[in-house]
């Protein structure tokens, strides 16, 4: 059977999801308190990755190839270029790890997903019909954020439409971003066109950074969970991700054309001043800081030959520099413990 790239991938089951109430944007499949998912577990007892969490490390995916589903929590040292990692019993698309508590989401074809904690023991799941996009957990482990395509497969498709939720992680209570009321120059918008992706937290559980796609623009929101409500700060930002000290967005910026493309950027939030990376290379993906001064991101393999590996690069957050090799084998970064 030959190997199908992700796109293609995703394309192919947005078939089976035609099937699933796109209406659905709750987490409405959640099971009671502590109910497992189906999926095997890693004891906290392991000494091997005892011994990577008592040190700052990277939980990330292992890429598993043609089925995206099947792609493994792990951990590493947080270590440019090392080859130690521990595998551990889940698998999904899309992971995230913070403040000792971690999502997975994608288990399935049909948007499935669950939580996890420190000893990496599957927990509560749910379900969020749609093809898996991002996930992030805030820094207190309080909150977590998940977002899945309901039609279309990728951020090039026309007309694709997300639902993103943030979830507390403790009762499994879940909001919809459509429900916040969002303000742009004190004037509230709205639109039916409304689609939000790439959550990004503040150092509290309440606030959070986010994309609005409206009517041609990708607005940078700040939102409060309390109050359901956000703001637009400016306009071109995809996938935003907070820097460690709180004071930067490292985001995509679409290049024009029918076809988009992305480069690195990061905003500095104080002063609105913006900087290209040097990564030149075409990047859809959600940044992680790997501190306040580096970022890192998934690529997949383009060869030759190309592959259906993905890898972890990394580059300077100011725009100087050059891309290098972070971690081989590796995509969905959250860094622990930096």
């Amino acid at each position: 059977m030959p190997r199908l790239s992700r796109e293609v991938w995703f394309g192919i089951v947005v078939g089976l999801l035609v099937v699933v109430t796109l209406g659905y944007v709750g987490f409405a499949a959640l099971y009671p308190s502590g109910s497992p998912a189906n999926a095997s577990t890693t004891t906290a007892s392991d000494p091997r990755l005892r011994a990577l969490l008592a040190e700052p490390h990277l939980v990330f995916l292992k890429p598993s190839g043609a089925d995206p589903t099947q792609d493994v929590v792990s951990v590493a040292p947080l270590q440019q270029g090392t080859t130690e990692r521990f595998e551990t019993g889940l698998h999904c698309q899309r992971a995230y790890f913070a403040g000792g508590h971690g999502v997975c989401v994608g288990r399935d074809l049909v948007g499935s997903g669950f939580f996890f904690d420190d000893s990496f023991t599957a927990g509560r799941t749910f379900s969020q019909p749609g093809l898996t996009s991002r996930a992030r957990v805030s820094a207190d482990g309080k909150s977590a954020s998940s977002t899945v395509f309901v039609t279309g497969h990728s951020y090039n498709s026309p007309g694709f439409s997300t639902s993103t939720l943030i979830t507390d992680v403790a009762t499994g209570s879940s909001v919809d971003l459509e429900r916040f009321t969002v303000t742009k120059d004190g004037q509230r918008i709205q639109a039916p066109d409304f689609n939000f992706w790439g959550v990004t937290f503040a150092a509290d559980s309440n606030r959070f950074y986010a994309t609005l796609g409206t009517n041609g623009h990708t607005y940078l929101i700040e939102g409060d969970v309390a109050n359901r409500t956000a703001r637009v700060l400016t306009d071109g930002v995809e996938c935003p991700s907070l820097s460690p000290d709180g004071t930067r967005i490292a985001y995509k910026h679409a290049l024009p054309g029918a076809q988009r493309e992305w480069r690195l950027h990061v905003l500095d939030l104080r002063t609105m001043a913006d900087t290209a990376l040097a990564e030149t290379r075409n990047v859809d993906d959600q940044a992680e800081w790997l501190d306040n001064s580096r970022v890192t991101y998934g690529l997949q393999d383009q060869g030759p030959p190309a592959t259906l590996d993905v890898n972890l690069w990394s580059v300077p957050a100011n725009g100087t520099g050059t891309p290098t090799l972070f971690l081989a084998h590796a995509t969905s970064p959250a860094v622990v413990g930096r």
